[in-house]
């Protein structure tokens, strides 16, 4: 339960726990709904792997200790992505050091094993005068059942102790529940959401019921 609206709170979830569903006896009409969403995701008759995986430089295989980081900045949408493209990372103080390579209906990487592929969507970016700073540009669509994954496999590959997480995504201003009328405001504005253990002082005001973020930045 939120304290005051504007916090983000954790929800419960069953991302990843799916075996009352897999215990459940299985219908002839679940059989033919899955066969139908397998076609739709084969692609020249091949079903590819909806599986994500994230490489670095940083890490040549095998365990190693997770990566130390203070601030991560996430740009989600090609909007928040060319932001941090045109006032953030428009300078040599940025290094490459991983992707995320991903495939589903809307976004397809290629299936090299390189850090760095070409028609990679999602990259991230380490301040060389502070490696502990890193920045995420995600322009590419995560699936609803992709979001978990995306999470954990991210976020499993750094320390968690002392990590602060911005978030920076983008909606349109139609879908902006307010009393007053949508043509009367000064676009683009920005509001903010923010858990409880954030202290610091926030650059904006809180976003209003009943608005919400949905989707990856949700997540």
């Amino acid at each position: 339960m939120a304290t005051f609206f504007g916090e983000v709170v954790v929800a419960p979830s069953r991302a990843g726990l799916d075996e009352e569903e897999e215990a459940r006896e299985e219908t002839p009409e679940d059989r033919e709904i899955r066969r139908e969403i397998e076609k739709k995701r084969c692609l020249c008759a091949v079903v590819l792997s909806r599986e994500i995986d994230v490489l670095w430089t940083w890490r040549s295989g095998g365990a190693e200790e997770p990566l130390e980081c203070s601030r991560f900045i996430v740009a989600i949408g090609r909007n928040a992505a060319a932001f941090l493209s045109s006032f953030i990372l428009d300078s040599v103080c940025w290094e490459v050091v991983g992707v995320v390579k991903l495939w589903n209906e809307w976004c397809r990487t290629s299936s090299t094993t390189n850090v760095l592929p070409t028609d990679s969507f999602c990259l991230f970016y380490r301040l060389i005068s502070d490696p502990t700073v890193l920045l995420c540009q995600c322009s590419c669509y995560v699936a609803e059942d992709q979001q978990f994954q995306w999470l954990d496999k991210v976020f499993g590959s750094m320390q968690k102790k002392n990590l602060q997480v911005t978030i920076l995504s983008t909606c349109p201003v139609a879908d902006y529940k307010t009393q007053e009328s949508t043509l009367t405001l000064v676009s683009p504005f920005l509001k903010a959401l923010k858990t409880k253990e954030f202290q610091e002082q926030i650059c904006c005001p809180l976003l209003e019921q009943p608005n919400i973020v949905r989707d990856l930045p949700a997540a």
